[in-house]
């Protein structure tokens, strides 16, 4: 037999799987781009690392969203039924895109890119976001846990990139162990409900629960015990949530705003995917259980928010109750419910990406994160105090602003789901949360501005800057007091697509509804 006639064979016999490039294609933007921004953090000039490598991360990040809008109403099943490119998860990734791109612009002139690298800091941020595209198309348990580990391993270290600092150290050790644990737990729970279906695809286990009378089995009760735990543990859901407050405080700012918006949307696609999809025929079984759940850490959140003096640790809080809020929307299980999960998701990206913006100019400014340190912010920055007020009142679910018509959205979802009591628990949260996103309006409003260097234990505006801030700004006392344009942009752009969007949120009700469509026919 000649070569020719081997490789005949091998062509007739050897045929690869169809591969849907165009469905795939902003996975493949986000590798490709990520591979650049890293080789490109390699080159030795300055001005590459610190300026053209934000710009090519922008670029990547710009070029994945066009390849996810080109998607939208063009949904396909892909990889041979693991990943499901649909409307839903086009949303869940355009809102980690938008929240990378604000990450990007927060830390462009920040201590993290240039003491973790700047090639290394961007490439882990794009590698982090595909993993959280495949987490929002997975299909099937291994897809899953893939997407997981790939979003969670780049963020384990982007927390501890401040390597000079105690706390960002501290940081991504903790975030490394919490995330370990929770991983493991996951995987066991996986592998019971693999054990107990002998199916890893959703549908496939979905089918094997409905036809083969299992929902007994303890073996697959306990898988989704443990599947649910280890969501919990990345989802920020109490009682898994302590580490949040910890490694929101310790990690880099910008960081921490990606943490707390992006990996959030993550969390809760593939919640909505598995229990929505794999377990809807159990829903009986887990509904009242994951309710108990988002009650606990609706109180857990913002009574644990009281108490704050850290304005990081407080978001830490109210991330953790503001996970109870969209946990609702999971635990319907209808199109409704899943519209206005993703809804809150979109309003929430808005309202963090604001607050956490102010953090960053004003830690730039005074090395200061506390709440007290904020007073007199007023009269000393306009802008980014109103942004701050804008994305506080978010929050809280203040009328005319995004997150009133979030929470509406959810109460409505759980009214109707017959959810009544849970709907009166997200409500007296709502009112809890006052009593702390009222205290930051207030600081930043109400005080006088010279109590600002007394307070805070820092030098004001006015003086010279500690001089070790002095290298982020440029080094010169007027470089130090002028805000940081780009970083003022960011927070007053989300600030006010709180207020618009608050006051005309159709546009937010029809792209949700599209997130919703995507589950027709399984409920």
């Amino acid at each position: 037999m000649n070569l020719a006639q081997i490789a005949a064979i091998t062509q007739h016999h050897l045929k690869g799987p169809y591969i849907n490039w165009a469905a795939l294609s902003p996975t493949v933007v986000l590798t490709v781009g990520a591979i650049a921004v890293l080789l490109l953090g390699l080159l030795s000039s300055p001005m590459v690392r610190e300026r053209l490598v934000p710009s090519a991360a922008l670029l990547t990040l710009l070029g994945a969203i066009g390849a996810e809008i080109s998607r939208f109403n063009h949904p396909a099943t892909i990889v041979h039924g693991a990943m499901r490119v649909d409307d839903l998860a086009i949303l869940i990734d355009l809102i980690c895109a938008v929240s990378a791109i604000a990450t990007v612009i927060l830390a462009w002139r920040s201590a993290a890119p240039r003491e973790a690298g700047h090639g290394e800091f961007h490439a882990l941020l794009l590698f982090s976001v595909m993993g959280m595209a495949i987490l929002a198309s997975a299909q099937d348990i291994i897809v899953l846990f893939v997407g997981l580990e790939l979003l969670s391993i780049p963020l384990y270290i982007l927390c501890a990139s401040e390597y000079r600092r105690e706390g960002s150290l501290e940081s991504g050790l903790k975030y490394l162990i919490i995330g370990s644990v929770g991983s493991a737990t996951l995987v066991y729970g996986l592998a019971m409900i693999y054990g107990a279906t002998g199916q890893t695809g959703f549908t496939g286990i979905g089918n094997a629960i409905a036809s083969n009378n299992i929902l007994t089995d303890p073996l697959l009760l306990g898988g989704i015990a443990l599947t649910a735990v280890g969501f919990a543990f990345k989802a920020s859901v109490a009682p898994f949530h302590q580490w949040t407050p910890d490694v929101y405080e310790g990690a880099p700012t910008p960081v921490t705003a990606f943490m707390a918006t992006a990996t959030k949307a993550a969390a809760f696609a593939i919640f909505l995917r598995f229990f929505d999809v794999a377990l809807i025929s159990d829903q009986n079984k887990w509904a009242p259980l994951l309710a108990a759940l988002a009650a606990i850490t609706i109180i857990v959140g913002n009574v644990g928010a009281l108490g704050q003096t850290s304005l990081k640790r407080m978001l830490g809080f109210s991330g953790v109750a503001q996970a109870g809020y969209m946990l609702s929307g999971v635990i319907v299980g209808t199109q409704l419910g899943v519209s206005a999960t993703v809804l809150y998701l979109g309003v929430y990206l808005a309202m963090n990406i604001a607050a956490f913006a102010v953090i960053q100019a004003h830690q730039i400014e005074t090395g200061d994160d506390r709440i007290a340190g904020l007073r007199g912010l007023g009269k000393r920055s306009p802008a980014l105090a109103a942004s701050l007020t804008v994305a506080m009142l978010g929050l809280a679910g203040i009328p005319g602003t995004v997150g009133f018509v979030g929470k509406f959205q959810l109460i409505h979802a759980l009214v109707d789901g017959g959810y009544g009591w849970l709907a009166i628990v997200l409500v007296v949260g709502a009112m809890i949360s006052l009593g702390y996103y009222l205290r930051v309006v207030a600081a930043v409003w109400m005080s006088p501005a010279g109590e600002h260097a007394e307070i805070s234990g820092v030098p004001a505006p006015g003086d010279v800057l500690p001089v070790a801030l002095a290298p982020i700004a440029g080094g010169s006392p007027e470089a130090d007091q002028l805000p940081y344009t780009e970083i003022v942009f960011v927070a007053v752009l989300f600030a006010t697509l709180c207020v618009v969007f608050g006051i005309l949120p159709s546009p937010l009700f029809h792209l949700a509804a599209h997130a919703g469509a995507a589950f027709s026919g399984l409920f």
